[in-house]
């Protein structure tokens, strides 16, 4: 054996725990760095060397300071949320195939945009937030008891089909109503999926989606055990409605606030979580960072795009996303990789 053979046989082996620090770094890297660009891409003329040299204009200034930094915020934490959703609503559920998008949670929380709208038209974006919510926990817990009402041998598939029966009802419903009141063109707006108006002042509301998620990150452990299923869960002491409920709390505020501030973004709860469950397996807790990582990322690369695909016009993020969501979870399903239930 060579000197140069037997110092590579006593190397140890890379850790696990090692190889993940050195993936959450590159992945932490990664996104910081797509945050840049982001700061720096759009119909403004911004560049970072006019800053570093001091010779940025006033309304330079105030475009980076009252519009990219607050929009690129508001993407990451608008990402992280929506994955996380799907993540939590997928293990409550038991099925790889729904999320708020795709069970009637977003559709619902049209709903109390609907109502805000015609009923307090001038109140603040926290009342209509408040009431988004209540009707997104409403719509979610229909969704529940349609799936409990579902025979024991149902195929698993037939779960998101509910769901997706459940969010067209919801949105015709929706739909029908804003066209009598003559709202069309004002519930759209608020539907649609799009970062181009947030603004310094009108996206804060999103930090609420960080206690959302030290929430879901405190109760990690509750969750993967009512994933389990009422009966083990109540054999092994846990208060299994009470921890359910509190999950499809935690979606139905995150899905509420994301709609309200920046409208409806597909497929990002949807693909996120089981591209990180075929990495990672079920493993809630070890998951919820890197969801969180990947989804933020995911909706960042999406928004980038849809500045630059037309420019100077934009894109709602919201189609962009539904495309290259909808590609990828499509090769999941011709592929074989993706498994409905969980």
């Amino acid at each position: 054996m060579t000197l140069t053979a037997e110092r590579t046989k006593r190397q140890p082996a890379a850790t696990p725990a090692r190889r993940g620090w050195a993936g959450g770094l590159a992945a932490v890297v990664t996104l910081a760095l797509l945050a840049l660009v982001s700061l720096f891409v759009g119909v403004a003329d911004l560049s970072p060397w006019d800053f570093i040299s001091g010779s940025a204009t006033e309304q330079q200034r105030l475009n980076l300071f009252a519009s990219r930094i607050p929009r690129t915020i508001a993407v990451l934490l608008a990402g992280a949320a929506l994955a996380l959703s799907g993540l939590l609503m997928q293990l409550l559920v038991r099925n790889r195939f729904v999320e708020p998008t795709t069970v009637g949670t977003s559709e619902s929380a049209g709903v109390g945009i609907l109502i805000a709208v015609m009923v307090f038209p001038a109140a603040p974006l926290w009342v209509k937030m408040i009431i988004a919510i209540i009707t997104a926990l409403a719509g979610t817990a229909v969704f529940v008891r349609l799936i409990r009402a579902l025979p024991p041998r149902a195929p698993i598939v037939a779960v998101p089909l509910v769901g997706i029966m459940l969010a067209g009802v919801i949105s015709a419903g929706t739909t029908f109503v804003a066209y009598q009141f003559d709202l069309l063109q004002s519930l759209g707006i608020w539907m649609q999926g799009d970062f181009s108006g947030v603004l310094r002042g009108r996206y804060e509301l999103l930090w609420l989606l960080a206690i959302v998620g030290v929430v879901l990150w405190l109760f990690a452990d509750r969750f993967t055990v009512a994933a389990l299923g009422e009966e083990q869960a109540t054999s092994l002491g846990l208060s299994y409605k009470t921890t359910l409920n509190l999950g499809l709390g935690l979606v139905a505020a995150a899905s509420a606030i994301t709609l309200v501030v920046v409208g409806a973004i597909g497929f990002v709860g949807l693909i996120i979580p089981n591209l990180i469950a075929m990495w990672l397996g079920d493993n809630l807790r070890r998951s919820i960072a890197w969801t969180a990582l990947f989804g933020a990322g995911f909706v960042l690369i999406c928004d980038l795009l849809a500045r630059t695909i037309n420019y100077p016009y934009e894109i709602p993020v919201g189609t962009i996303s539904g495309v290259l969501g909808g590609t990828v979870f499509l090769l999941l399903l011709l592929t074989g990789k993706l498994k409905a239930a969980r």
